[in-house]
């Protein structure tokens, strides 16, 4: 295997942890911290590793991209797009699209994408 397809396993697989640890938070946990906010945190996370296993672009591009999508999704949320999508008694896309607005999913995701820059350059930095 070359260092492209090594990298892209890494990532497949820190995606594929962090997948579980969502799917356990969003089962076990209904506090009004650790799944509100540290899984907003870690959602941003795993979609940059998705990402990063699917193709190898530049750190700095992916990160960004990842949190404007996040924002885009969160924006969509302050205009009700699920209800605009006649989705709204769907309970998979209320939790998938989200349904509320909230400025502090909006700090979790910069928080989120910050950790994965920190961690890109110390990985960096390391080798």
């Amino acid at each position: 295997m070359n260092s492209s397809a090594d990298s892209r396993l890494k990532y497949g697989l820190l995606a594929l942890l962090l997948f579980g640890t969502e799917v356990l938070i969003a089962l076990y946990l209904h506090d009004r911290i650790i799944r509100p906010y540290i899984g907003d945190l870690l959602v941003v996370i795993l979609i940059y590793c998705c990402v990063k296993a699917v193709i190898n672009a530049p750190v700095f591009a992916t990160a960004m991209g990842v949190l404007l999508f996040a924002y885009a999704v969160e924006i969509l949320q302050y205009f009700r797009v699920v209800d605009l999508l006649g989705l709204g008694h769907s309970k998979l896309a209320r939790v998938i699209i989200g349904s509320s607005f909230e400025w502090m999913d909006m700090l979790a995701y910069t928080l989120g994408i910050g950790l994965v820059l920190i961690l890109e350059r110390l990985a960096e930095r390391s080798k």
